[in-house]
Order: C-alpha cells, then structure tokens, then sequence
C-alpha cells in the first residue's frame, strides 16, 4: 500500500514540476499579444488625435484669418468715413474762411467811409463853433456883457422870480388851510369837550377819622403812645391828634399808604380792641382791600371806555392810578377822559376810535410806578407797554404824547390833543400840589439809598422823615453817624422851606408762642 501512494506522490510532483513551465510560458504569451494589441490601439489613437489637432489647427487659422480681415474691412470703412468728414469739416472751414474775408473787406470800406465822414463832420462842427463863437462875440460887443455874465444874469432873474411866485403861493395857501384847520379843530375839539364833561375834584393829603367819643383817642394813643407809634411805623403816615372833637386827621402825601391807615383806623375803632398785635392785623387787611380796589378800578375804567383784551398786569397798574395824582389831578380819571376825548376826536375825522382809545387809556400808564422805577413816567409806560405785548402804534402814541419823540401817526396826535384837553381844564391841576409830592418823593428816596434802612416815610408835610433801620446791621452807635450823614445828604441835594427832622427807629421784636 505504501508503494502505492509513494508512486503517486511521485508521479504528483513530477507532473507540477513539468506542468507549471508550460502555463507559464502560456500565459507570457498570451500577455505579449495583449501588449502587441494595445501598443496598436494607442498609435492608433495618437495618430487619430494628431489629425484631430490639425484639423482644428486649420480651422482656427481659417478663422483666425476671416476675423483679421473683417477687422481690416472694418477698419477701412470707418478710416474712409473719416476722411469724408475731415474733407466736409475742410470745406467748411475754407467757405468761412471766404465769409470772414468778404466781411473783413467790407468792414474796411465801411471804415474808410466813416472816417471821412468824421472828418467832414469836424470840418462842419469847426465851421459851426466859430459861427457861434462869432455870433456870441457880436452879442457881447453889442449887449457890453459876456456870456457868463448873461447866464448869471438870467439865472437870478429866474430864481428871483420862482422864489417870490413860490412863496406867494405856499403863503396864500399855508394862510387857506390854516383857516381851514383852525376852524375845524376848534369845531372837533369843542365838540369832543362839550360830549365828555368830567369833574375835577382837588387831591388833598389830609383824611380825617371821626371818631365816636373823645375816649377813643387815649385808647389810639396807648400806652406811652405805643398803639399810635405801631400804627404810623407800619403805614407811613402821620396821626394828628389835635382839639378836633371826635376826629384824627390822617396826614400823608402818598394816598394809597392814607387809605390804608384810615380803613385801618376805622376798622380799629369799630373792634375797640387797639393793641399793636390787632393793629398789625387790620394793616394787612387793610392792605387787601386796597389791593381789591386797586383791581375794581382798573376794570371799572377799562369798562367805561370800552376798551378790550387788556393783559391783567396792565388792569391792575390802571387801578393803582386812582391813588396816584399829578399836579393834583387824579391820574385815573386823566386817563379815562383822555381815552373818551381822543375817541371822540377819532370818530369826528374818521381816524380808528377803539385805538385812540385804548392809546388814551394807556397814556399814563407809566406814573402808576413812577415813584418805584427809574426813568421818567413816559419811558416806563413804554416799557410796560411792550412787556405786555400792546402794538407799535399803542407804544408810539404813549411815546410821544409829550413829544419825547416825534408823532408819525394820527392816533398819536390825538392823544396828544385829548391829554393838553383833559389837562387845561379850569381847576384841573395844581402846581403846587405836584412839586410837593415830587419833594416828599425825592425826600423817601434819598433817604431810603443809605445801607441798613428798611423803610423811609416823609411825615409832617415834609418837615420830618421818620427811618426804621436793620436793627442787625445798624448799632445803636452807628445811627448817630448815619442820622448826620442822613440830614448832610438832605441838605445837599434838596430844597426845601424851614428845616426838616431826621427821626431815626432801631426797633428789636421778639415773636414765640405758647402751645
């Protein structure tokens, strides 16, 4: 058995060993045909793409040439249509070349022409100067003057003659229309007066307080005269308390501090109870009704005259005119007749009524501060006027009512007619009056300028001023100094009849309260 498989063993290897050379040798040749085959495939396909490329390359030559020559033929057209222009831009050019030289040509013989026309026309201007310069040689020797002395002659012959006729005609009618006018405004503003009649009361500086018995002048007095001294230091006044039975007079130039004190007074007496604490109280509310009348008296004027859209400010500085006078006559009822006079003047020459009379109205607007601001009444009422928003015709007739600048507009004239009327009346102003407010006035404001004063009021007509100072900035040692320095500066700068007392108060209050 072993033999066997041995000699198959064998007989196995042998054959590998022989069969394998043989597969070998196939396959190597069967991969050489598989070369041959693909070596001819690629020249294939090299020389198919080398005929591919050539024929391409011929393409692109061919194209490339008809696009070189489009190009050239393009290029010639244009070049050709250019030289067609450049030849029509020749001609034309040489056809204005031609033009400018015909023109040119003709422009010379135009200027030849003229020139011996300008020479001709020298000649004749020649021959003429010295005709004339003959002629005017013949006249001088046959009238004996020159020529300039002829001119002169007849210039002030002419001017003499104008100058007379002239001022014979503006005479002739400078003395019509004055005629004229007269008689009409005297017509205008006797008829205004005659449709306005207002009285004329004269402002005294004087209230008297009747009193219910001569019991109650002790009780105003007070102790040690304390109610009385409370009473004129809180409202600047002078209670004089004389043999009058049953009556103190209340003295004092500035009418609204009078009405204070007398309202006071008088509610003081109908309480009965007179001490400085109650006395302080009705003061104050003394105050507020003043005020109140103050604003019932501006309504109550800006009623009568019919004027409307007033600001409140201008209302409230109408009423404070009820307490203010000038040269005796009381403000308010100036300026109220002043607003009905140039209304009606308006009316009578067709001028606007509602602006005259609101422009009267407002006239004096500015004497109702006077006394607290610089500057004369006229610059404040301006002032106050443009504050509160009032036009520029308002403005300019308050300007000018005392001819402060000069009137431009009807209204303004009118006003300034109305305020010479209301003010010409018989027994309506007082000089007098006037100079001695401004006197007292000028005396509070001297006064009032030193350091540590707090009020100043003028008392006794002027002979005395009584002066509260800062008790916390003037010393007992120091009111001496100031009171001389006070009384020099009077003397200085004021004038005034007799002597005047300086009554200096330095008063320290303590207030608490008991809870």
């Amino acid at each position: 058995m072993l033999p066997y498989i041995l000699t198959g063993v064998v007989c196995l290897v042998v054959g590998l060993i022989v069969g394998v050379p043989v597969g070998i040798q196939r396959r190597k040749a069967a991969a050489e045909r598989e070369i041959g085959s693909a070596e001819d495939e690629a020249k294939r396909i090299i020389n198919e793409a080398i005929k591919s490329a050539e024929s391409k390359k011929r393409e692109a030559l061919v194209e490339a040439k008809e696009e070189i020559l489009k190009a050239r033929n393009d290029y010639e057209k244009e070049e050709k249509e250019r030289r067609g222009d450049l030849q029509k831009q020749e001609r034309r050019l040489q056809q204005k070349e031609e033009n400018l030289d015909r023109k040119t040509e003709n422009i010379e013989r135009k200027e030849e022409t003229l020139s011996a026309k300008m020479n001709e026309l020298d000649e004749q201007r020649n021959e003429i100067a010295q005709i004339k310069q003959n002629q005017l040689d013949e006249l001088e020797r046959i009238s004996g003057l020159t020529a300039e002395d002829a001119k002169n002659y007849l210039i002030h012959r002419l001017e003499d003659e104008v100058t007379h006729e002239s001022a014979m005609k503006i005479k002739e009618i400078e003395a019509h229309y004055k005629e004229e006018g007269d008689t009409l405004a005297r017509e205008l503003i006797s008829l205004a007066i005659q449709r306005c009649a207002a009285d004329h009361v004269a402002e005294a500086t004087v209230s008297v307080v009747p009193l219910p018995n001569d019991d109650m002048k002790g009780r105003i007095i007070g102790r040690e005269g304390r109610n009385i001294r409370t009473l004129e230091t809180l409202t600047g006044v002078d209670l004089i308390i004389d043999d009058t039975p049953e009556a103190i007079t209340v003295s004092c130039f500035d009418p609204v501090r009078r009405e204070i004190a007398r309202l006071a007074l008088e509610k003081l007496i109908q309480d009965g109870r007179i001490h400085p604490a109650r006395i302080e109280e009705m003061v104050e509310k003394a105050k507020r009704e003043v005020d109140a009348t103050i604003k019932a008296e501006g309504e109550r004027a800006v009623f009568e005259t019919n004027v409307h859209g007033l600001h409140p400010e201008l209302i409230k500085l109408l009423g404070r005119q009820k307490y203010r006078t000038s040269y005796g006559q009381n403000v308010l009822n100036h300026s109220i007749e002043v607003s009905h006079v140039a209304g009606l003047l308006a009316a009578e020459i067709g001028a606007n009524v509602a602006e005259a009379k609101r422009a009267g109205l407002l006239h004096d607007l500015g004497k109702s501060i006077d006394h607290e601001v610089e500057g004369s009444h006229v610059q404040i009422g301006v002032e106050l006027a443009r504050k509160y928003k009032e036009s520029e015709a308002i403005v300019h007739a308050i300007e000018a009512h005392h001819n402060d600048v000069e009137p431009h507009t009807v209204v303004a004239c009118l006003v300034q007619a109305a305020d010479a009327i209301s003010a010409a009346r018989p027994g309506a102003r007082r000089e007098n009056l006037e100079n001695y407010i401004k006197r007292l006035e000028k005396l509070e404001e001297v006064t009032s300028s030193f350091p540590g004063v707090e009020k100043s009021f003028a008392i006794q007509a002027g002979r005395e001023v009584r002066i509260m100072v800062a008790p916390d900035k003037v010393s007992e040692d120091e009111m001496v100094l100031l009171a001389r320095d006070i009384a020099q500066k009077i003397e200085d700068e004021l004038e005034y009849p007799g002597q005047i007392k300086v009554h200096l108060l330095r008063e320290t209050k303590v207030i608490d309260y008991a809870k």
